[in-house]
């Protein structure tokens, strides 16, 4: 008996948002709509930015598809506020979101498990004076990157290849969160991993090996050129292609995510080791965006992906 896409019920599809990334989110958001309403969903564009959450209450929505970036989407923010009113969503719950939104956080939790991930200083609010930022490359070594913790979609970011820029990039990450990430810089290959999915079943989609002008996968690069070559099938190994999809399962995992989420990941050119840098758990949907680009490699076009992840929303509440 074939699936019937009305049996999902009114659906919302969240979008927009208040967080710097609002406009990716709405290019998400519109393009997983059209992709429910071709395949018959009864799907509604949400805008919490715009409207109440309760209005999902009232207005008798069955379930939501999370299109939310960074914060107060992305942060287990919106899923605690789904959880009390008891409509199923896409993604992650409450305590994975929450951590993998913070880098910082998600650092420690995959060091604790062994997970490699490059080095890092964390500068609190009160960490930011001259003398203190200046000592970092002392530690990391040059070049560096700087980046807010609790920010996605390359916002923030810096590329540190001289302690004169180290003032004005940790200026620039503290205008979007008060405390600053300063990492280890990783020369190599970037790579990115999708996964669908829960626990013990969940799948590591494809590897896409991301090559972009000068190493420079900025925001203005991702969304809004085409001069960032994706390949797929990576071009690694068959060893090191399954060693990416093994690490990346494990991060999922540690993490406690579900539904789906998308690793990023550096492979250092000079020992060919991998480490870890974010999992991303709401993680973009535009024509540009790199999980469907994956799932369409593993033969699943984006309206498939869409209903998958829609077909799979839960609660964490209904798994205690």
């Amino acid at each position: 008996m074939s699936f019937d896409p009305r049996s999902l019920g009114k659906v919302a599809v969240l979008q927009g948002g208040s967080s710097a990334e609002r406009p990716v989110s709405l290019m998400s958001g519109g393009g997983v709509l059209a992709a429910l309403q071709s395949q018959g969903v009864d799907a509604h564009a949400f805008d919490p930015a715009e409207r109440n959450l309760l209005e999902l209450k009232h207005e008798g929505f069955d379930r939501v598809f999370i299109a939310l970036h960074g914060r107060h989407g992305e942060d287990g923010t919106v899923q605690g506020a789904l959880e009390l009113m008891g409509i199923p969503y896409t993604g992650s719950g409450v305590m994975a979101s929450a951590v993998a939104m913070d880098k910082v956080m998600t650092k420690r939790v995959w060091q604790a498990e062994g997970l490699t991930t490059p080095g890092w200083v964390w500068m609190a609010p009160g960490q930011q004076a001259r003398e203190q930022v200046m000592a970092v490359p002392d530690t990391l070594g040059l070049p560096l990157i700087v980046k807010p913790p609790r920010e996605g979609s390359s916002i923030g970011i810096t590329k540190v290849t001289g302690y004169s820029q180290m003032q004005d990039a940790v200026t620039l990450a503290a205008q979007y969160d008060a405390d600053v990430l300063c990492e280890e810089f990783i020369d190599g290959i970037e790579l990115t991993c999708p996964v669908l999915g829960q626990g013990a079943d969940a799948r590591a989609l494809p590897v896409v090996r991301i090559d972009a002008p000068e190493g420079n996968y900025d925001f203005q690069n991702k969304y809004y050129t085409d001069v960032v070559q994706y390949r797929i099938p990576s071009g690694l190994s068959a060893a090191e292609e399954a060693e990416v999809q093994r690490l990346t399962l494990a991060a999922y995992r540690t993490l406690g995510c579900r539904g789906w989420g998308r690793a990023d990941l550096m492979l250092r050119a000079s020992d060919r080791r991998i480490f870890l840098l974010e999992m991303n758990t709401s993680p973009g949907m535009t024509s540009h965006s790199l999980v469907p680009m994956s799932a369409r490699a593993a033969g699943m076009s984006y309206e498939a992906l869409c209903l998958h992840l829609l077909q799979n929303a839960s609660l964490d509440s209904a798994r205690n």
